[in-house]
């Protein structure tokens, strides 16, 4: 197969071994790489769909291009971005250049200066951060020995797909005792060519470093693909910190079914900080592995679902070190016929003595029509271990409106503020221009749907 016929293959939808083999010479990749998509490939076509979670028996792969080669990419303008979604950019004050960005306008969107500045600085501490694809060629070693070392191939179905299809995504790399103090965001350097149903990201921290790392905007992500099926990574060796934090807001045709995994080893910290406010069907559970004694895991999670959305998400902690230490906090709000599930996992491995994992997991019911769920799954093999597991189901009360609209405010006004409340802890964790926009989102969305 030459350089041609993987573009013709390429060009036409559905998936095979044939499209995996030409996207991988298309992408100039290494052997190892390509017997690794090979092997994911067949791994996925021999799991099952998933029967639990949200319904996909209407996610047909036959319609979907796996891989667009940046010669076909079609070119897509401001004009055909659909009216709701620019009103939208538009009262969040979303900036020009940013929307058109998350529109998914393949030009306008430039802040090379910014980001060249701030560049500079990590450079000299020896900080890499690039585009996945450039860090296969570039950092080999160092990314042949941690790629899939979180989450392999084997994990689950979307995993092995997206080892097999995956392109685009963010690399990092911090030196020992390095933190970094500015939160690397990944819009700052990611041409819209390097974007990817299947991105791949792979974060590590050495020992004693800290970074920070922020992905997405809470303004609508426009996208024509049918299918998102993103796979990250966290590798915080000894004493290192992580937080992640992921605001997607997916237009509601895609389905988002991503998995998200981090190891943590002695003394180390991973944090999830995890917001779901669009696509039509969701499965995510942020996940951390305490492999290590006095490890730490913390996933600070929302969603929000709305009519046509099923939104299946939650939490995975495993506890393998000795002394280690979890906390799941997780928000849900439905409404207009919409419905949120809790899907969590703690686990505390024999010999895990002292672990403590708290678990909480709120919903709240904006009417009559929409539908939460809570399915937890606690396994404790450890007897020295302290587990708590709390939750709740609310619905916004006649008189918590009654007294608001009673110092002047409308129903929508106050059905807002209570869901501004209600989702206070996790906008806290966020950074500040996010979480304005975030609850400028929320508060929107609640026109008539309190009742």
């Amino acid at each position: 197969m030459n350089i041609q016929e993987a573009k013709d293959i390429l060009s036409k939808p559905g998936l095979s071994r044939d499209v995996v083999e030409a996207l991988s010479l298309f992408k100039e990749e290494p052997k190892w790489m390509t017997e690794n998509r090979l092997k994911a490939y067949d791994h996925y076509e021999e799991r099952i769909m998933p029967t639990w979670g949200v319904d996909l028996s209407e996610l047909k792969e036959d319609d979907i291009r796996f891989y667009v080669t940046p010669e076909s990419k079609k070119s897509r303008t401001w004009d055909e971005v659909p009216e709701e979604m620019k009103e939208t950019f538009d009262k969040l004050k979303i900036p020009q250049a940013e929307r058109k960005f998350l529109a998914g306008v393949e030009t306008q969107y430039d802040s090379s200066v910014v980001y060249g500045k701030v560049k500079e600085v990590w450079e000299k501490q020896g900080v890499i951060f690039t585009d996945t694809d450039t860090a296969l060629k570039k950092y080999p070693e160092l990314f042949k020995q941690w790629f899939g070392k979180a989450i392999p191939s084997t994990d689950n179905k979307y995993a092995a797909l997206n080892t097999a299809c995956w392109s685009g995504g963010s690399f990092v790399y911090v030196p020992k005792g390095v933190k970094v103090e500015v939160p690397l965001q990944a819009y700052f350097y990611i041409k819209t060519a390097n974007l990817g149903q299947f991105e791949r990201t792979l974060i590590i921290a050495d020992e004693g470093s800290e970074v920070q790392y922020v992905e997405g905007c809470s303004a609508p992500t426009y996208s024509t693909d049918v299918l998102h099926s993103g796979v990250i990574e966290l590798i915080a060796l000894k004493g290192a910190r992580i937080r992640y934090t992921t605001i997607q807001n997916w237009s509601k045709n895609v389905y988002n079914l991503v998995t998200q995994r981090g190891l943590a080893y002695e003394d180390a910290t991973i944090e999830w900080v995890d917001c779901n406010m669009g696509s039509k069907k969701t499965m995510k559970y942020p996940s951390v592995i305490l492999v290590g004694n006095r490890s730490h895991g913390e996933v600070l999670s929302i969603a929000v679902a709305d009519k046509g959305q099923h939104l299946d998400t939650g939490a995975k902690m495993i506890h393998i070190g000795k002394n280690t230490s979890g906390v799941i906090t997780t928000k849900s709000i439905c409404k207009n016929g919409g419905r949120t599930s809790y899907r969590g996992q703690v686990k505390v491995t024999k010999g895990a003595k002292n672990a403590k994992v708290k678990v909480v997991c709120d919903a709240l019911i904006l009417d009559n029509i929409s539908q939460t769920d809570t399915y937890p799954y606690n396994e404790i093999n450890e007897k020295l271990a302290k587990v708590e597991h709390e939750a709740s189901v609310s619905r916004v009360s006649e008189s918590q409106l009654y007294y608001l609209m009673s110092r002047g405010l409308s129903e929508e006004e106050a059905g807002g503020l209570i869901v501004a409340g209600f989702v206070e802890p996790i906008a806290k964790e966020l950074p500040m221009e996010y979480a304005v926009e975030m609850n400028e989102l929320i508060k929107m969305s609640m026109k008539g749907s309190v009742g």
